[in-house]
């Protein structure tokens, strides 16, 4: 397996982004391919011990950076994260990794992979963790802040079908984020998509589900917008720092409920409904966080995500 890593893409790249490759490379027997300005990142290399056969680095001249418009990639085609993105399109990889800008990485997934059939905007999903150790799926978490009623019902299927296919959950239940359970609840994207749902085959959707309930059980799947998710998402990070600082202050230990909530430790998430693996990781990732990141790649690649998606969109139509 080779997976393509957007060495230049991050807050703190290259330093860290090289560190989390090579240490990836000493725990795996696959190839990592370090994507940007190749004297800039030889650099870091010479830092390391490492197997070359294993570590290797292709150029790329340009640069895309944090908050540069998401336009601005359609110029610089050489970027990292653009030629990251080509070498999975062209069979030479077989995923991208990023700590780069997540819409630079979703343009050039839909420009350079392509979204599936019926897929209108590809969601990023991520794992929410729960009592006893169940996870439910929440997306998307930040790559499309305005949706319409249909692209958050093209996300509830293929959450899913990820959680099918890489958690092993059989028919998966499916809730709507929103500020009630009843129906009828919510705003007019919140009710239109509920009806929606209502009438889609292969969709087992349970109704809403409040924010409260995310961590008990409720669903597999929850389903909101980019926007919503996004700062639910960090939301939660926040709040387990909160928690992991008050835990050493009193009790001098860290709860073991903070690792899941640790986004070094989860890595990145995969940008789902494209043609290809796309794992988005945090722009704030260091090495560790870009090593799990990878590994993140590894575990999608080798459980078929991409054809299990491909499989039940075909089957929906």
């Amino acid at each position: 397996m080779i997976i393509a890593l957007d060495a230049m893409g991050g807050d703190f790249a290259p330093e860290e982004t090289v560190a989390g490759a090579v240490k990836w490379s000493q725990t795996a027997d696959e190839v990592v391919l370090l994507v940007g300005q190749a004297e800039v990142l030889q650099r870091e290399l010479v830092k390391y011990s490492y197997d070359p056969e294993r570590v290797k680095v292709v150029h790329a001249s340009q640069v895309m950076g944090m908050d540069e418009p998401v336009a601005a990639l359609r110029k610089k085609m050489d970027s990292s994260i653009a030629m990251a993105t080509r070498l999975v399109k062209q069979g030479q990889a077989d995923a991208v990794v990023s700590c780069g800008s997540t819409g630079a990485q979703m343009a050039a997934a839909t420009l350079i992979l392509g979204r599936m059939a019926g897929i209108e905007r590809p969601p990023i999903i991520a794992e929410v963790p729960g009592v006893g150790g169940k996870k439910a799926l929440l997306l998307d978490v930040g790559a499309n802040v305005d949706c319409k009623p249909q692209q958050l019902a093209q996300f509830a299927l293929l959450g899913g079908v990820y959680a099918t296919t890489l958690k092993g959950t059989i028919n998966p239940r499916v809730g709507l984020l929103n500020n009630g359970e009843e129906e009828g609840k919510g705003n007019k994207l919140s009710t239109e998509t509920f009806t929606l749902l209502q009438h889609i085959n292969g969709i087992n959707f349970i109704g809403n589900v409040e924010g409260r309930d995310l961590f008990f059980d409720r669903s597999d799947v929850i389903v909101c917008d980019g926007f919503v998710g996004n700062i639910l998402l960090k939301a939660m990070e926040g709040f387990a720092q909160l928690t992991a600082a008050a835990s050493m202050k009193e009790i001098g230990r860290l709860p073991s409920l903070y690792a899941e909530l640790d986004n070094r430790q989860v890595g990145g998430a995969p940008l789902i409904g494209v043609d290809g693996v796309s794992i988005v990781c945090h722009g704030s990732s260091r090495r560790e966080a870009v090593c799990n990141g990878i590994r993140m790649a590894e575990q999608c690649v080798t459980r078929g995500m991409v054809q299990s998606q491909k499989a039940a969109l075909n089957y929906a139509e």
